[in-house]
């Protein structure tokens, strides 16, 4: 993404309760998006509650939805080939970064 000239910013949860919302808010601030990652199903994981927090603190503010890049909407798979498909990946993080950049 760099050689692309997209620039990012990484906030590594250490835990989720508490959250460190105060870094959320602040990155989030700063650079006008938010690309939520992380390998749990989309709806209704944590992702799902970090975009609902940057939204009640931050929507006038951001130059681009929320978007999350997760596993889908589906039973987590055990078998290698299945649970490839499901598990996020750089190439899907990267994907969704364009996505909120253009």
């Amino acid at each position: 993404l760099a050689a692309e000239g997209i620039h990012t910013e990484v906030i590594d949860l250490r835990s989720l309760v508490p959250m460190d919302e105060d870094a959320i808010l602040a990155s989030v601030g700063r650079t006008r998006r938010a690309v939520i990652v992380h390998e749990a199903v989309r709806r209704g994981g944590l992702g799902a509650e970090i975009a609902s927090l940057i939204n009640e603190h931050l929507f006038g503010h951001l130059d681009a939805p929320v978007l999350r890049v997760a596993g889908p909407n589906t039973p987590i798979p055990y078998a290698a080939e299945l649970e490839r498909e499901f598990l996020v990946d750089a190439a899907k993080i990267a994907a969704g970064v364009r996505e909120a950049v253009k």
